[in-house]
């Protein structure tokens, strides 16, 4: 099967854990050795988050006062080619050698015009205390915004339109690579006056950018790895139940929070609904359950109504 495999933040940095290199190897290495034990007979495609990275390198940035710091674009793209390199080795390392690997930037289209730049939703970066975060907020002009019981730098999420990198990820896949690709979402940008294309101050959700890339690629199965098992109903709460099948109509109608499982939804939902094909949300330990059907919350087609474990 040809698979896309979304990894969450969670994948390279837990939350509230130190921003390190060496956490955010440790974290890779963990994935990896979860997607490994696929690799066999599948293409691979993996996409990756990357908020707590370059919101990391904005901070380093703003640090040094002799430059402006670099914009969002460019950090994103210095951040891919740091995960990129991560996954590339430690999945490398668990895999014969013959097998090849390739980490792509990943430039990815959107509408100058999208609502969402006057409308700063995505977080990134850090997590702060109130105080922490309003003190930022003065001092650098910062959109901040409540993040479970922490605070967080918020920045504009536009739609992916467009990757424009899709014919050689295709084109490394029919070669036996494993593609790392469309990392943060891709590099959000924009088609200026004159028709050239331009860097713009944004990060695109990972996942709605996973789900046009595993459209894009015709994918068997596009998968979200998160840390929970499954979507839930009443989450966090006696009531809670996790969804085991669910067809995409009857789940998008349940109305998940924004700032959680709703993205994820969303992308899984549109996926399915433009191909046919099925979507998972689910755990990355569970991923060989995921690929075999008995585990996270498989939304698809097949499925009348709503299932649960």
């Amino acid at each position: 099967m040809r698979i896309v495999i979304a990894l969450g933040g969670n994948a390279l940095l837990r939350r509230g854990e130190p921003l390190t290199a060496e956490n955010q190897r440790q974290n890779v290495r963990i994935a990896c050795e979860q997607i490994a034990k696929i690799w066999s007979n599948n293409e691979l495609v993996i996409a990756h988050g990357n908020g707590p990275q370059v919101g990391l390198l904005a901070l380093q940035g703003a640090a040094y006062k002799d430059v402006p710091t670099y914009p969002l674009d460019v950090l994103g793209a210095e951040s891919v080619g740091m995960i990129g390199y991560m996954i590339q080795q430690e999945l490398g390392n668990l895999v014969p050698f013959e097998v090849p690997f390739a980490t792509l930037l990943s430039q990815v289209e959107v509408d100058k015009n999208d609502p969402a730049f006057k409308n700063p939703t995505k977080p990134i970066g850090p997590v702060y205390t109130k105080e922490e975060a309003e003190k930022l907020a003065a001092e650098k002009g910062w959109s901040i915004a409540q993040d479970g019981d922490k605070y967080r730098r918020v920045v504009p999420s536009p739609l992916p339109k467009r990757i424009f990198e899709i014919r050689p990820v295709k084109w490394l896949l029919e070669k036996g690579s494993i593609v790392i690709c469309a990392g943060g979402g891709g590099i959000p940008t924009y088609y200026d006056e004159k028709n050239n294309l331009c860097g713009v101050e944004a990060v695109i959700d990972k996942d709605l950018c996973s789900a046009l890339l595993a459209e894009n690629l015709e994918s068997d199965l596009f998968i979200i790895a998160t840390d929970v098992s499954a979507v839930f109903l009443d989450w966090g709460k006696e009531t809670q139940k996790a969804i085991a099948t669910a067809p995409p109509e009857a789940i998008e109608s349940i109305g998940f929070a924004s700032g959680s499982m709703g993205p994820k939804v969303q992308a899984a939902v549109n996926f399915v609904k433009n191909t046919g094909k099925d979507a998972v949300i689910g755990s990355l330990s569970d991923i060989v359950d995921i690929v075999k059907g008995k585990a996270g919350t498989r939304i698809t087609t097949k499925a009348k109504d709503i299932t649960y474990y």
